[in-house]
């Protein structure tokens, strides 16, 4: 029986042809802007997330307030300095601070010339370069990693293996940078930092002789023991730069605050897009419910005939609400689909444009069914009050019309 009011239904569907696919353009808008915005944003926090992925939770960095765009500590007016580094020391709950120097500089190869980062490596302990190759976070994918005693040599991100030089980089080659010439004594492997993929890692004493960096330092990585070290590192600051709280012109980050403050503008972007999503959807239901209440009007002879022959209230009423039900599944399933492929080409075009970028959509099954059957949901809500007036029609007065 049911599979018989569920033929009808598809019928009387099919019957409507293009005002079904107007009544159903509500929801097909309303559960794609819902499908692809937040798998969008789903992959926009794991590719955030993964710029992250250099620094563990358990250490922060310290650098001057900058006053533009550029290198962490590079448009700093005021830069940190050797007496900082020694005053981040001396805090009890620091097990080791290192400090990094972070410059643009011109990259040349085969008459090729670039700006790009360069980043400095300690090279007067073994230790500090072990936890700095650490912190990158990244393996040689050819070649090695800079190394204690090093002179006149650099490794390169993985972009650089995607340069248009000209000519390939590879290990062994000679690169100048600031008209000076270095080894490439490795590649790394592809990070999930799109940082890491095109900076120029150099040992330290080389870039300062290089850019003629006397006493600064642009950024100072701190490996601390307990959660309160950012506070008492900032309160020893303060002290020495003699400022009030508030006034700091430097700044202390932690991966958690970074990922906290990330998760925060996400959840924020999710609630605005759900918010634009129920008005498509709630635009979508009065669609279908003008669309029944139409259907009502045209079909009352045969709801007449249909009564006359002994068919109970329940079953008119079950019928048009198959009929509101199947208009609503269908949007939200053409609509998920619809959201999904946009997502791909959003995603894939995100990748491309954005370079070392890994902007993937994952997935979501649970979103994909809670979206169809939230859509199945609206459909039969939209239907059950023309459903009703279907089912309350006297069968004569519905005959006489």
């Amino acid at each position: 029986m049911i599979k018989d009011y569920f033929m009808l239904t598809l019928k009387n569907v099919r019957k409507r042809g293009i005002r079904s696919w107007l009544t159903m353009l509500g929801i097909f808008l309303g559960i794609a802007a819902v499908v692809s915005l937040i798998s969008l944003g789903s992959g926009l926090q794991k590719a955030i997330i993964g710029q992250f992925g250099t620094l563990d939770a358990d250490k922060l960095m310290l650098e001057n307030t900058g006053t533009g765009f550029g290198p962490p500590g590079s448009t700093a007016v005021k830069k940190l300095n050797s007496h900082d580094l020694e005053l981040v020391k001396s805090v009890s709950e620091v097990e080791f601070a290192v400090p990094r120097l972070i410059r643009v500089a011109s990259v040349e190869y085969n008459g090729v010339a670039k700006f790009r980062n360069v980043v400095s490596v300690p090279d007067d302990d073994a230790e500090f370069v072990a936890v700095i190759n650490d912190f990158i976070n990244a393996d040689a994918e050819s070649g090695r990693l800079i190394k204690e005693g090093d002179r006149g040599k650099v490794v390169l991100g993985n972009n650089f293996f995607k340069e248009d030089y000209g000519k390939d980089i590879f290990v062994g080659k000679t690169i100048k940078i600031q008209g000076r010439e270095f080894e490439v004594v490795g590649i790394l492997e592809k990070a999930s930092s799109f940082i890491v993929n095109s900076f120029v890692l150099m040992p330290e004493s080389d870039l300062q002789e290089l850019l003629d960096i006397d006493d600064e330092i642009d950024l100072i990585v701190v490996q601390d023991k307990t959660e309160t070290v950012a506070e008492e590192m900032a309160r020893r600051l303060r002290k020495d730069r003699h400022l009030k709280v508030g006034e700091e012109d430097f700044s202390i980050q932690t991966p958690v605050q970074s990922l906290s403050a990330v998760n925060t503008i996400l959840g924020i972007i999710n609630i605005i897009v759900s918010g634009i999503a129920a008005i498509s959807l709630f635009i979508g239901g009065i669609g279908i419910a003008n669309t029944m209440y139409t259907s009502v009007l045209e079909r009352t002879r045969d709801i007449g005939i249909m009564k006359a022959i002994g068919s109970k209230n329940q079953v008119i009423m079950l019928i048009f609400l198959m009929e509101s039900g199947l208009l609503g599944l269908a949007g939200g399933i053409i609509g998920a689909a619809i959201g999904l492929g946009l997502a791909y080409l959003v995603s894939i075009a995100a990748s491309s444009f954005l370079g070392g970028i890994d902007f993937a959509v994952s997935l979501s099954w649970p979103l994909i069914v809670g979206a169809v059957c939230f859509s199945l949901f609206i459909g039969i809500l939209s239907g059950i009050l023309p459903a009703i007036q279907a089912s309350k029609m006297h069968p004569v007065e519905a005959l006489r019309k």
